[in-house]
């Protein structure tokens, strides 16, 4: 196994489900910085917030949001976390919302992995910044 980044072409052979599920971990970190930072306040708080900014519907709009600001790469590593298959659609979602909510996932995934840090914290900065983030809906 190597350490460090992987090349795109490394990166590429992983299927889109796969970076998803990176994708999921660092996008949920820089959420919980971002509150934290935000805000000191009791953990079921922050934990509540959290929750309306990982959720597919959030991060399906984030998806329409950002897809007009990326390389043309990076939309299609987007797009095929979009089209990948096997996932389980939770109740709370309907499958295009989950399956962009994937996408988000799986860009995020591959640009860490990729070791795009900077571009990760550009396109999350964009998200976050957006008219989708009302601070007072999410209680901070």
């Amino acid at each position: 196994m190597s350490t460090g980044k992987l090349t795109e072409r490394e990166a590429n052979s992983y299927s889109p489900l796969t970076l998803a599920f990176l994708g999921d971990s660092v996008y949920d970190t820089l959420i919980r910085e971002y509150l934290l930072l935000m805000a000191n306040m009791p953990v079921a708080k922050l934990h509540s917030a959290k929750i309306k900014l990982v959720c597919a519907e959030f991060q399906s709009k984030a998806y329409e949001l950002i897809s007009e600001k990326l390389t043309e790469h990076e939309l299609a590593v987007l797009k095929r976390g979009r089209n990948a298959t096997g996932n389980t659609i939770p109740k709370h979602a309907d499958a295009a919302e989950y399956r962009r909510a994937t996408a988000l996932e799986c860009l995020f995934g591959y640009l860490y992995i990729t070791g795009e840090n900077e571009r990760i914290r550009e396109l999350f900065d964009f998200i976050i910044n957006s008219d989708l983030n009302n601070n007072e809906q999410i209680g901070v």
